[in-house]
């Protein structure tokens, strides 16, 4: 589901005009990502816990040539479900 069908199904829905579900789920994604890198998680009761984790710089190879590179360290994100979407999901896969 994209950003957009979101928006769409919050119009459907009655929460607006289609342009102001847009700007709400614009807003809501700014923030989601605002509070990650600021403070490296953002918990959704009842969905989840995104972190904010660092990765250290480590050694790789270049696959054309062979040759031994360094990959930079980077900030990557990662998700743990809570246990009422694991729950749900796993509920969902059996039917």
């Amino acid at each position: 589901m994209t950003k957009q069908e979101i928006a769409q199904r919050l119009f459907e829905n009655g929460l607006g005009s289609q342009s102001e579900c847009r700007k709400l789920v614009d807003s809501a994604f700014e923030l989601f990502k605002n509070a990650i890198a600021r403070e490296g998680e953002l918990k959704i009761s009842g969905f989840g816990v995104f972190l904010a984790k660092s990765k250290h710089p480590r050694k790789g190879r270049n696959p054309q040539t062979g040759e031994e590179i360094t990959i930079d360290g980077r900030r990557v994100v990662s998700f743990k479900p809570s246990p009422i979407l694991r729950k749900s999901m796993n509920a969902h896969s059996h039917k």
